[in-house]
């Protein structure tokens, strides 16, 4: 594991916002005309938070599971794919657990509730560490671009 460690940068701030970008945009791609087709156009005018469990299910859970089955899979998501980036547990630099992929996700929400400072925190981590990495013991790590090396402890 030496010799791939020392191959390895931790991704920044710049570069997880493209890969979220990507995702997001994948994720839009298949929900938007399903929530269109189920509920029609009426859907887009619509006051409410939550328009039916299909909109629910699509919304909420769907994310949630191709997300974590793409973690499971790939050890990342289609747009951290695209930047070469994969997750890997902090402190061995292997492949997280499924706990540690779920109390990740769960995370996320914590690290928007403050105007999202805990995505902001990965701009100002030595480990590029959002609070999300943090609470689950994670780290985003690609091959490696610069003279930077990355050290699991």
């Amino acid at each position: 594991m030496v010799n791939e460690q020392e191959k390895l940068e931790y991704v920044g701030f710049w570069a997880r916002v493209g890969a979220t970008i990507i995702d997001s945009l994948l994720i839009l791609i298949v929900i938007l005309p399903i929530l269109t087709a189920f509920y029609g156009a009426a859907y887009w005018e619509s006051e409410n938070a939550i328009e039916g469990p299909m909109d629910f299910l699509l919304t909420y859970i769907f994310p949630m599971v191709a997300i974590i089955a793409f973690w499971l899979l790939k050890q990342a998501t289609p747009g951290k794919i695209a930047i070469s980036a994969k997750i890997v547990d902090a402190k061995t630099g292997g492949e997280p657990s499924i706990g540690q992929y779920i109390i990740r996700y769960i995370a996320y929400f914590l690290s928007t509730i403050p105007l999202f400072l805990g995505f902001i925190w990965v701009a100002f981590d030595s480990k590029k560490q959002g609070w999300h990495d943090k609470i689950a013991g994670t780290v985003v790590v690609r091959p490696k671009k610069r003279d930077t090396e990355v050290r699991f402890e």
